[in-house]
């Protein structure tokens, strides 16, 4: 595919998921593009069609996308939304603006230390294994009470809001409204689920921010 058949596909996907997002809420969640393994003729596709906020699953993938791109595009925001080991919080802190896959309490440590270190503070959200999946990261619907408060009072960090994948086996609906209740529960403003298969139910339980790969980049095998 040439470079200008890529950047209108992508545009026009773009176009079509802001639109439909906006249709299935007021205010539109934030779109974050899920660029983890996209390579670069991609990356700069969307970065042409005005999308500013970017989602990685690894710190390591992250780097050699983003860091090299910061000065060109400062208004640039980077969402972490995979897994994130303790060894590589102080990488996280440096380059992310929000890390959404807080999970346990060693990992609200490890960014607290590195946060003080790196003069730099993300914001935080917790990511809910609302499926209870034990192959899955992300602490149980019980649990987040527990990790918030250690997170808040002993970590110092400031707690945004709630993230979550649902089982890929099960209808996403009752998943959101479980996230949106425990967010409420506690006062949370910001929930991070849906993505491309699921983006507008995600906007009508109230998401505020949806983070969409393939339903915006398209297959991988055409470029």
């Amino acid at each position: 595919m040439s470079t200008d058949s890529l950047n209108q596909d992508i545009a026009n996907r773009r176009a079509e998921i802001l639109a439909a997002l906006a249709a299935a809420s007021a205010p539109a969640p934030e779109l974050i593009a899920v660029s983890k393994s996209q390579p670069d003729a991609a990356i700069e596709a969307i970065l042409a069609a005005g999308q500013r906020v970017f989602g990685e699953n690894r710190v390591q993938e992250a780097q050699a996308h983003w860091e090299s791109r910061r000065e060109a595009y400062p208004d640039l925001v980077l969402h972490l939304i995979g897994p994130l080991q303790t060894n590589k919080a102080a990488d996280a802190v440096r380059l992310f603006d929000v890390i959404q896959t807080l999970d346990r309490e060693k990992l609200a440590d490890a960014l607290a230390n590195a946060m003080e270190k790196e003069g730099h503070r993300p914001q935080i959200l917790i990511q809910v294994n609302t499926g209870e999946e034990p192959q899955k990261a992300g602490v149980i619907p019980s649990k987040v009470g527990d990790l918030l408060r250690y997170a808040r009072q002993q970590a110092g960090l400031e707690v945004a809001g709630l993230m979550c994948i649902p089982p890929a086996d099960e209808p996403a609906g009752p998943h959101f409204a479980l996230l949106k209740k425990i967010a409420r529960d506690y006062g949370l403003g910001i929930l991070s689920m849906g993505m491309s298969s699921d983006y507008e139910l995600a906007a009508r339980y109230g998401a505020t921010h949806v983070r969409v790969g393939t339903a915006l980049f398209g297959d991988r095998s055409v470029l």
